[in-house]
């Protein structure tokens, strides 16, 4: 029993080492999508499109192991919940690595033409989901709820910096329509950061489950336990 018990507890740290590379990875190329777009780097942009099919591999790996934990072990409780929250991260860490490699290809197509404006709101709607997704990570890890609130309540932000975004472009398009690919595919990009928002929410209101049991998915952070 206990030789069997050992072996599981492998297995949830190997998990859990190999989930904490994809957040990684996927904090890596949201870093690089936004810098190849403002530095014009193509090159970069390539790099970070070349990260994805990493990214799926260890998506596929993550759920393997967490299948195989929950059929050969049984978790119950804490265990349980670290095992579903695992799953339900890997799937938006890796939606994550996807909006990161769209915003790649968008500036790669934008790097083709002249700029159509500076980048202010663009890179600081990045700076945003970067500091999501790294929060949302840092609270996965320290099991901490309240820091997962905490990111939780940056998601605000970004929708009204998004907001700002749509606005200006779309000015942008109605006095000029030459302007109108390059402003929806700024557009596209301002879109896919604030998915990305979306999605370290997501992980936040898992973090907070396997915390304390409470689900708030939905605005429902009333304390309801499943």
């Amino acid at each position: 029993m206990e030789r069997q018990h050992r072996h599981f507890e492998d297995q949830l740290d190997a998990a859990y080492e190999k989930l904490l590379h994809l957040g990684g990875v996927v904090e890596e190329i949201i870093g690089k999508s936004v810098r190849s777009l403002v530095d014009r780097d193509s090159d970069l942009a390539r790099e970070v499109i070349r990260k994805d099919r990493e990214i799926d591999q260890l998506e596929l790996e993550l759920d393997e192991a967490c299948i195989e934990l929950l059929a050969l072990h049984q978790p119950m409780a804490r265990d349980l919940r670290f095992v579903t929250t695992a799953m339900k991260i890997t799937t938006d860490l890796e939606r994550i690595g996807d909006h990161a490699v769209n915003i790649a290809e968008r500036a790669i197509e934008l790097n083709e033409h002249p700029p159509l404006k500076p980048l202010i709101d663009i890179p600081l709607m990045a700076k945003t989901a970067q500091e999501m997704v790294h929060g949302a990570l840092d609270a996965f890890v320290h099991r901490d709820a309240a820091a997962a609130r905490a990111v939780c309540a940056m998601d605000d932000l970004l929708d009204t910096r998004m907001e700002q975004v749509f606005r200006e472009l779309m000015s942008y398009m109605a006095e000029d329509p030459h302007t109108i690919t390059r402003a929806m595919r700024l557009s596209f990009v301002a879109k896919y950061f604030e998915r990305i928002g979306d999605q370290a929410t997501n992980i936040c209101e898992q973090v907070v489950y396997m915390a304390e049991a409470r689900v708030i998915k939905h605005g429902t952070d009333g304390g309801r336990q499943p």
